[in-house]
């Protein structure tokens, strides 16, 4: 057994996240302060400790998808690094939601805070609950755009193309303008 020198000065060792999984989220919101849900929502996130934001994207005023009779969204694509599972990631994100005032409403109906996962690593993953890839990335330029800007080599696993090389000629055209809003 090694002895330690009491007199050596030992350093303090900075505390280094080693989180393993790459992780793609969209957030949205179309209810109330729109800008403020996604400052908490990202908050809760650079807080947990099992979380780390690594880039966000620009925020995007963008018209609704879907149910087009509601009030625009903001739109917006970060990128977290995490030890969560996808499945507790998840149950997190929605509990985030919750905790922020969400409640259920129809599909593609107004809210106040949206968390989609997008991406888990380069898993394909599919249950009763949740889809990743989030189905439909391709088709919503509110998703593809702000994706673009903070990881555009990133490859998507099932179509099997880099986000900048996915076209954008005949999807949904939702994105009003790029904000100066900041989300971090």
């Amino acid at each position: 057994m090694r002895k330690v020198d009491p007199n050596y000065p030992r350093t303090p060792r900075k505390k280094v996240k080693n989180l393993k999984n790459n992780v793609y989220i969209a957030l949205g919101s179309n209810k109330g302060d729109k800008i403020k849900f996604l400052r908490e929502a990202i908050l809760n996130l650079k807080t947990e400790p099992k979380v780390e934001l690594v880039a966000s994207s620009s925020v995007y005023e963008t018209k609704p998808y879907g149910n087009t009779n509601q009030s625009d969204f903001l739109n917006a694509v970060i990128e977290v690094r995490t030890d969560y599972s996808l499945v507790r990631l998840f149950n997190y994100l929605k509990n985030i939601e919750t905790k922020l005032g969400r409640s259920e409403t129809k599909k593609w109906g107004p809210r106040e805070i949206d968390l989609d996962l997008l991406f888990f690593n380069d898993r394909i993953f599919r249950n009763e609950k949740l889809t990743i890839p989030h189905a439909g990335i391709q088709d919503r330029d509110f998703v593809l755009i702000p994706m673009r800007e903070i990881a555009p080599g990133f490859f998507h696993p099932v179509l099997k193309k880099k986000i900048s090389d996915i076209c954008m000629e005949n999807i949904s055209k939702n994105i009003i303008r790029k904000t100066k809003l900041k989300i971090n």
